[in-house]
């Protein structure tokens, strides 16, 4: 599996793959982290998508995804994924994770997406715990690889050495 799923620390908005994932909040609109990097590096068109998605369904729910361009970034698409905010693990959080990254890789697939990359979906300020998140993040994705071929590649894509640490360990375990 390690050859289909890599681990990079980096600035997810640069990588060069058919689908970045946004750790998105649920208006879609952008904000802090990773969402409003996302959204600043790929300019106005993610925005304009994103518009049209608010008036079709109101947005994104937990542990739901939806698809946008990439606009000014090297990828294609953009999967905003809704992440759960972490309070100890007491409103269904684990799955509400696991969700978003199975519905990110249907899109993908869905989208003729061969590769993707993921940030640390829910770690920032949402406050997940990373070793949890992490856990949840390498087995959902393995075990989705593990059915399917019509994606070649996943990248991990950590901000910061704690995460990316996190992910080495648990690929090479």
């Amino acid at each position: 599996m390690r050859d289909k799923i890599e681990i990079v620390k980096g600035d997810i908005t640069k990588i060069k793959v058919d689908a970045i994932v946004n750790a998105a909040n649920t208006s879609l609109l952008g904000g802090g982290g990773v969402d409003g990097a996302i959204h600043r590096a790929g300019g106005q068109a993610i925005l304009e998508e994103c518009r049209k998605i608010i008036a079709r369904q109101g947005g994104c729910k937990t542990g739901e995804a939806v698809i946008t361009t990439a606009g000014n970034m090297p990828a294609k698409f953009v999967i905003h994924t809704v992440g759960p905010v972490w309070n100890n693990g007491k409103y269904d959080e684990e799955n509400k994770l696991t969700n978003c990254y199975k519905n990110s890789l249907q899109l993908a697939i869905a989208n003729n997406c061969q590769s993707l990359a993921f940030p640390n979906i829910s770690t920032g300020i949402y406050h997940f715990p990373k070793k949890e998140a992490a856990t949840i993040a390498v087995n959902t994705v393995s075990q989705f690889l593990s059915e399917t071929d019509k994606i070649k590649k996943v990248t991990f894509v950590c901000f910061d050495n704690e995460n990316y640490e996190l992910y080495e360990n648990l690929l090479r375990a």
